[in-house]
């Protein structure tokens, strides 16, 4: 019979396009019709027989969901169409029963073309002079959303939906061929996954989280036919906007089934007695929807989303990435810790309120892996910035520019394209690491003036210049005197420094600090950095170069790490829609898992010993091995932690930027406060102490409770 009516539509068609029918054909030709995307120039024969391995295999966009570390607490999803597909053992019967009375009695009886429906909407649409009723199954609907999805062009997407009897000829013969190849319940499972709902919902899960929060298999009677009732025109039936509409095509739906045999008589009553109560969901997307709840969480959000666009696993060029991202339909475990990621974010606001012109942040990131667990400043990320104060920078303000407090998207933290902030004497592990790579040892000692005439040329007349020389100064005459790795790094002994930098020459330094994975933002540091000239880059020891918080917390995470470097990771796990770890190729071929930690060591672990031993003296914990001298820049710190914990403070000229990083065996972190707006602002020294509360109750908090670990000491060989 199929065969039959083919063979008669398709010399319909012949006859529409030759004029013979004259009006009659107009009702038929307005029918919804579909052409394959990109394969109108083919004949129908060779169509029917290629494309169904194309539907077999198209690939329906699915939607990503990014979790914290729990593994339950959503971030966001990325998606271009919100969809998850979902077995069709997973959707309640109630859905599919709905559907069929709602698109296709028939469906289960036929072999992908109703004759009977089509002829009787031919009849009904002549009668009527337009389109009054529809005849396509549910697999040629399947058919038609397969190809409008797979177009390569806005024009294919057009080209694939054009109402033309060709469209509709070409609709009908791979209806049948599907037919052939999947089974119907196969076709059922295509089609609930793929069809509009409306209110961004693609598919039967979506869907049901959007109207009813609820899963699939948990839909009622009442909720499935509501939901089946939306395909046909979503805006129309919409319930949300449009309820006497939608429970007009509800009622419809039941009695239909009830008419079909598929719900009792008394089941129709009731359900249609019952009035639709909805529970909307509205899906976040990107970074800049997270929960209204937890905004502090786009921070991080960011850092994921531009991490996840350098990864080769995921595709071959950033924008290639992202599309991945968004309709790859991947479950994706972060390394976020939303409760420590929450006390952090009140620590801060509690010190620095949201709408003070100082951004004050702290990361924590875990040694050993580079996985972020915090993401913390005191701002909100929101694309709106209208009610946002007055730009600090005069040039920004005169031009309209507003602040960046409380709302902003610019990625404060690191891990996106800011500039970000000079880090002062937290530049100093640099160097000490450099000295001690280069087989210095910790007793290494120079006299240390409260001015050092340095054999650095600088600009006549420059800061601290001297002649043409770069004459730095201690910030306190009590740092006169002789001094060694241990009390030069505790006390932060500037001219001390300054002597070790050029006795293992400034570009050491420099490597040393790209290795444990710093970058340089701006053209200045660039150039500087480049071999030609960073051995005379004296003033580098004393943190000029711009850098992030993730930077620095990540660089000092290596010295915990006891000199393993590995790349700042937002992620703990990444699967698949079938539940499997997305692995991928390195490039020296070895096969791993996209989200497992990308290591290196960059130094001996008796190097990483040996700073973490001289970084005990700034916090007050004291050396295993060594002297710390009888004082230190940060030793409340210790006190603060109540276990073995490292670090060290830094400020910049003019205390236009406060810092300290730190660590335990276990977690590092660095804080910083500074005017992001106008970097030449002075943080004020009342601050000094902020970035060191910061960290240390950060470190004290996500400890409190687990074993205490202490540092390994260095061994006797590096010390003298």
């Amino acid at each position: 019979m199929v065969q039959r009516f083919l063979s008669h539509f398709s010399r319909y068609s012949g006859l529409l396009r030759t004029g013979v029918l004259g009006g009659a054909a107009l009702a038929l030709a307005s029918l919804p019709l579909a052409v394959p995307a990109g394969l109108g120039v083919m004949k129908a024969s060779d169509i029917y027989q290629a494309l169904p391995t194309q539907l077999r295999d198209h690939q329906v966009g699915q939607t990503s969901y990014v979790y914290a570390n729990d593994g339950k607490t959503l971030i966001t999803m990325f998606y271009d169409e919100h969809r998850k597909f979902v077995p069709l053992s997973t959707v309640s019967p109630k859905v599919t029963q709905a559907v069929l009375a709602a698109e296709d009695a028939r469906f289960y009886s036929h072999m992908g073309v109703d004759v009977k429906s089509i002829a009787r909407a031919f009849l009904t649409n002549r009668r009527e002079g337009e389109v009054a009723q529809g005849a396509s199954t549910l697999t040629m609907q399947y058919v038609r959303m397969s190809l409008r999805d797979s177009a390569r062009t806005p024009g294919e997407a057009i080209q694939a939906t054009e109402q033309t009897p060709e469209r509709k000829l070409t609709e009908i013969r791979l209806a049948v061929k599907l037919e052939g190849h999947w089974t119907k319940n196969q076709i059922m499972e295509g089609y609930l996954n793929m069809a509009y709902f409306g209110h961004r919902a693609y598919g039967i899960y979506a869907a049901s989280q959007i109207y009813f929060s609820k899963e699939p298999k948990d839909l009622t009677l009442v909720e499935a036919a509501t939901l089946a009732g939306l395909v046909k025109a979503p805006s129309s039936f919409d319930p949300a906007n449009q309820p006497q509409a939608a429970l007009d095509r509800r009622n419809y739906v039941i009695r239909r089934m009830a008419e079909l045999k598929l719900i009792t008589p008394e089941q129709a009553t009731a359900a249609t007695a019952t009035p639709i109560k909805l529970k909307l969901t509205e899906p976040v997307h990107d970074c800049s929807s997270v929960p209204s709840a937890h905004r502090d969480w786009g921070f991080f959000c960011d850092f994921f989303k531009n991490w996840w666009q350098q990864q080769a696993a995921f595709g071959t060029n950033p924008n290639d990435r992202l599309d991945a991202l968004r309709t790859g339909g991947y479950q994706i475990v972060t390394s976020l810790d939303p409760k420590l990621q929450a006390f952090s974010e009140e620590d801060l606001i509690k010190r620095e309120p949201l709408n003070s012109k100082l951004a004050y942040g702290n990361v924590v990131i875990e040694p050993g892996t580079g996985r972020v667990v915090t993401m913390s400043v005191n701002r909100i990320y929101s694309l709106d910035q209208s009610g946002n104060g007055a730009n600090s920078d005069p040039i920004k303000q005169a031009a309209g520019i507003k602040g960046s407090y409380p709302n902003t998207v610019a990625p404060l933290l690191g891990g996106g394209n800011i500039s970000g902030y000079q880090a002062g004497s937290t530049f100093k592990m640099f160097t000490m690491l450099a000295a001690l790579d280069s087989g210095l040892k910790m007793s290494k000692s120079f006299y240390a003036p409260q001015r050092y005439v340095s054999q650095y040329v600088v600009e006549p007349g420059g800061p601290a210049a001297c002649g043409n020389r770069w004459c730095p100064s201690n910030a306190s005459g009590s740092m006169t005197g002789k001094q060694n790795m241990y009390t030069g790094f505790g006390k932060s002994v500037n001219t001390y420094f300054v002597q070790l930098e050029q006795f293992i020459g400034a570009e050491k330094a420099v490597r040393m600090a790209e290795k444990v994975g710093l970058t340089w933002h701006n053209d200045v540091d660039r150039s500087l950095a480049t071999p030609a000239r960073a051995d005379g880059w004296g003033s580098f020891t004393l943190g000029v170069a711009d850098t992030t918080p993730l930077e620095m917390a990540n660089a000092y995470a290596t010295v915990a790490a006891e000199g393993m470097y590995c790349k700042p990771s937002p992620v703990m796990a990444i699967k698949d829609p079938t539940g499997a770890d997305v692995i991928h190729k390195t490039k020296d071929g070895r096969t791993v898992k996209a989200a497992d930690p990308q290591c290196t060591r960059v130094f001996s672990q008796d190097v990483g010993r040996a700073a973490t031993d001289a970084a005990r003296c700034v916090t007050g914990y004291k050396a295993a091995k060594g002297s710390c001298g009888d004082w230190s820049t940060g030793s409340i710190v210790y006190g603060l932690v109540g276990r073995p914990v490292a670090g060290k403070t830094g400020t910049t000229d003019n205390t236009q930027a406060a810092w300290f990083v730190g660590f335990t065996p276990e977690l590092a972190a660095a804080s910083f406060i500074a005017d992001p707006d106008n970097t030449r602002n002075a943080a004020t020294d009342g601050n000094y102490n902020k970035p060191l509360e910061a960290v240390a109750n950060s470190l004290r908090t996500a400890l409190q409770g687990k074993p205490v670990r202490d540092f390994n000491p260095p061994s006797n060989a590096i010390l003298n």
